[in-house]
């Protein structure tokens, strides 16, 4: 399984990278998890834009799927006639949210392209993978995603606050892409984002391989939220997420 980022800004693109965006690969099948705005023009410096198999979108802000609108162009308007129609799991009325961002009528337009399909906690085979999803703590109907393949793990956060049900979650896994959107300050907002330390405290609680920090926002100073995780107690290796890293698992 490997694992390349694609975008990793939180909450808005960045000047080095787009919003929430991972490619998954394993056995020729290729899966993005999230799809946030600015994705499609990064993916295509390390992937065939068209040759994706699934997505999963952790959630429905903006950052994290808004890119689907145009993916929906690439797919259906390419030279060579539309591209096969693939599965996109996602929150509760994903379909809907994205035929209203692109002011499209409901049917069949956008759902000509994609199949869209509920996720719900509990796991769900994709291709080669095994995907285990679990709700986590975030304004919105918000997913953490666990993703198997050939004896590796993957988890990757989505966005979230202290979450008990992230840490069962990400249990084990050899690479966890976690959110630390909060520079550690007093009076955070609670059940909205994490902080480097609390990613590192997640981690360690988890008993993850490596930590990789994510979803950072374009105004925070990086090496601080990666101080910050490194101060946490967790063991493991700890790094910042960068467009272009690969993971293999």
């Amino acid at each position: 399984m490997r694992v390349t980022v694609i975008g990793c800004s939180g909450s808005f693109p960045g000047p080095d990278s787009p919003a929430s965006s991972y490619l998954v690969e394993a056995d020729g099948f290729s899966l993005l998890l999230d799809i946030g705005n600015g994705a499609i023009g990064s993916l295509q410096r390390f992937h065939h834009v068209l040759d994706i198999d699934a997505i999963c979108i952790s959630h429905l802000h903006p950052d994290h799927c808004l890119d689907l609108t145009v993916y929906w162009i690439a797919r259906t308007y390419c030279p060579g006639g539309p591209a096969p129609r693939i599965p996109v799991y996602g929150p509760r009325g994903t379909a809907e949210h994205m035929i209203k961002a692109y002011e499209l009528d409901p049917n069949p337009e956008m759902t000509d392209t994609f199949d869209f399909r509920d996720l719900e906690p509990g796991p769900v085979s994709i291709g080669p993978f095994t995907v285990t999803t679990a709700l986590v703590n975030h304004p919105v109907e918000a997913y953490a995603l666990r993703v198997e393949h050939g004896g590796g793990v993957l988890t990757y956060s989505g966005d979230t606050g202290h979450s008990d049900a992230l840490v069962r979650l990400a249990e084990g896994s050899d690479l966890f892409l976690c959110e630390a959107a909060f520079a550690d300050r007093p009076e955070l907002p609670p059940d909205m984002h994490l902080t480097g330390r609390s990613a590192g405290e997640h981690a360690e609680r988890a008993g993850v391989g490596r930590l990789v920090l994510t979803h950072l926002l374009p105004w925070n100073d990086p090496s601080e939220t990666l101080a910050e995780a490194k101060a946490s107690g967790f063991q493991g290796p700890i790094e910042l997420a960068e467009v272009g890293a690969v993971y293999d698992l």
